[in-house]
């Protein structure tokens, strides 16, 4: 069978291994994603699920500061080794990291920690989107599945597109890192405050201004 870009994509982001090697997992395993992960993790391709299990106790908390100390972030990244956490590599992953909370906000971190309320809401509110466009109700639910995936990648941090290449999903560039630099990466934690929040006052385009700041 034929195997889709995106099913290569989303084998890809999912275990961090060469578009030409997922290619060929999924051509081996008939497309099946969960088959073609277990084979690259077979062939020690797969990077990034062969040291999610294991133990990253080392890392840094990384800041950044918005100019004019408008938005400021922490973030908690963890890896094995007080070796590789100071590292150029992993000290420039820290930082991109920050710089991409700053601009994006993120509410969390993975969609696993989206509370229940918060997701339930949102299905009503894209039901009944749904239902006001006059789809059909057989249909609705199938529908709201879908866009609930672009709420994820609005307010998931792994899920959203990075500042730098609006190609990359941060997980893809989790991966990527976990790949080269050997070690399991976690992105554990982070808090991100913005001055005056919750007041009225006009909207800034922070993606372009950290962009700008960081001359990118």
């Amino acid at each position: 069978m034929a195997v889709s870009a995106s099913a290569v994509k989303e084998l890809r982001e999912k275990t961090g291994a060469g578009m030409l090697d997922c290619k060929k997992a999924l051509d081996e395993a008939n497309g099946d994603i969960e088959k073609a992960t277990a084979l690259l993790r077979e062939k020690g391709l797969a990077a990034a699920a062969n040291k999610a299990g294991r133990a990253a106790t080392e890392g840094v908390v990384e800041s950044y500061i918005h100019a004019g100390g408008r938005i400021g972030v922490l973030v908690e990244i963890n890896c094995e080794t007080d070796f590789v956490a100071k590292t150029d590599q992993f000290k420039e992953f820290a930082r991109d990291i920050a710089m991409q909370i700053a601009a994006a906000n993120p509410k969390y971190v993975r969609r696993e920690e989206v509370l229940t309320e918060d997701l339930d809401k949102e299905r009503e509110i894209l039901k009944n989107q749904a239902l006001n466009e006059g789809k059909p109700a057989n249909i609705v639910e199938k529908m709201v599945e879908g866009r609930m995936n672009k709420y994820y990648e609005e307010f998931c941090l792994l899920e959203q597109s990075f500042i730098k290449d609006p190609d990359k999903k941060i997980q893809t560039l989790l991966n990527e890192k976990i790949s080269t630099i050997g070690e399991n990466i976690s992105i554990r934690r982070f808090t991100r405050y913005e001055l005056g929040e919750g007041l009225e006052k006009k909207v800034d385009n922070f993606v372009e201004e950290v962009m700008s700041q960081a001359k990118l």
